[in-house]
């Protein structure tokens, strides 16, 4: 087997569980758990009822591009969503699997091995980048979100000589697990700093369409690319998906878009990794990819879970102000995110994820994840608020 495997690391999940191994919550309490991103609300019907309609196309095989129609519409939308001049469908534009999928893909395909392969990423992060890297042999970058630094990664910390090592930067804006929005300014210096040390910028960008505020959609590279006018993408890839835009995580469909000279090579490669979306998933993507209202509705949801949240929380609980995404990256009083986690779940049966689970430590010893947990607010409103009534009577047990 490839050696590289043994140095993955476990999962946040499996550390979870054996966090709460042994443990026998309440029996007076449902469980309610806010550990896993996966959206709860119902999923756009109309997608599901295009993919009833097209199911005889399961017979077919699909292609690795995907059809004209879909890579139209994802064109259409990004073009629309980001304020872009252009966005070729036939050469800037990939359909795939879900972001993971083509996350890990990807730096399979981008690192080149002959050279000084690093690649950074935010920390605490999504772990898939710190797996692709370690699969691809490379080597992870950690780049610290702290508060001080408004829970984005210092990129004036990094030196010139490390910066040119890099092989791939991955941002991940929204952020996954501090909520935090990277704006347009720092887009820009970010795709000034790939021209001067010839490294790949990947944005993942799969919380954009959860914002709470209705006239402030967070920014995308693509967009930044374009108000400098390079609508080439030179250097620059954003991965999207309809996981929690349109709420439908199991039909893992998602899209690449940007460098045609990246998007070129990628194919290629997924052509031979065997991973096209199959074709009754595809229409039913066009069609989620075409319509807004029911992102607008998703938002006003997740707006009426924040605002109950937070008003329960914030007298016992410090955390950053939401901006998007839906998770919420709350302190917790006395630092130890793991004792919270697991008194937590013992006394209230509310299951969280401790920070340090999705955080490194950094080059000065520290886990940024450390003393925070992330709450993901994807169940009903009634859980949702719930669930942090018991997390609030918990503390204030302890006060």
């Amino acid at each position: 087997m490839n050696p590289d495997l043994d140095a993955l690391k476990p999962y946040p999940f499996e550390k979870l569980a054996a966090l709460k191994a042994g443990v026998t919550p309440p029996e007076g309490h449902d469980h309610v758990p806010l550990t896993i991103g996966e959206p709860q609300h119902a999923p756009y019907p109309a997608a599901l009822a295009t993919l009833v309609a097209h199911q005889a196309e399961f017979a077919r095989y699909p292609a690795t591009a995907g059809l004209p129609e879909l890579r139209r519409a994802i064109s259409g939308w990004a073009t629309r969503r980001f304020g872009l001049a252009d966005l070729d469908p036939e050469r800037q534009v990939l359909p795939v699997n879900g972001t993971r999928e083509a996350i890990f893909a990807f730096v399979q395909a981008a690192l080149d091995r002959t050279r000084p392969a690093r690649v950074a990423m935010p920390n605490p992060f999504y772990q898939i980048y710190e797996g692709a890297t370690l699969l691809a042999g490379g080597e992870p970058l950690y780049l610290d979100c702290s508060a001080e630094s408004g829970f984005r990664p210092d990129l004036d910390a990094v030196p010139a000589e490390t910066w040119r090592e890099v092989q791939v930067l991955f941002l991940c804006s929204p952020g996954n697990p501090t909520g935090a929005v990277t704006p347009l300014t720092e887009f820009k210096k970010l795709i000034a700093l790939a021209d001067e040390h010839d490294f790949i910028i990947a944005s993942d960008e799969c919380y954009s369409e959860l914002y709470l505020d209705e006239a402030a959609p967070p920014p995308g590279l693509l967009e930044a690319c374009a108000a400098l006018g390079r609508h080439d993408y030179r250097r620059c890839l954003v991965f999207h998906s309809l996981s929690k835009r349109s709420n439908l995580p199991g039909l893992r469909s998602g899209f690449v878009a940007g460098d045609a000279e990246l998007i070129g090579p990628f194919k290629r490669y997924r052509t031979y990794h065997g991973c096209a979306m199959a074709l009754p998933m595809q229409h039913a993507s066009i069609t989620a990819w075409s319509d807004e209202s029911h992102v607008r509705g998703n938002r006003d949801a997740y707006r009426e879970k924040f605002a109950a949240v937070t008003e329960t929380l914030a007298p016992v609980m410090d955390f950053p102000a939401p901006q998007a995404s839906f998770y919420l990256w709350p302190a917790v009083p006395g630092g130890d995110d793991e004792a919270f986690t697991r008194a937590l779940y013992a006394e209230e049966h509310v299951s969280v994820l401790p920070g340090s689970y999705m955080g490194r430590p950094g080059a000065d010893g520290v886990n940024p994840g450390s003393g925070r947990i992330r709450l993901a607010l994807v169940a009903e409103v009634d859980a949702t608020a719930e669930a942090a009534r018991r997390i609030r009577r918990f503390i204030e047990r302890r006060l």
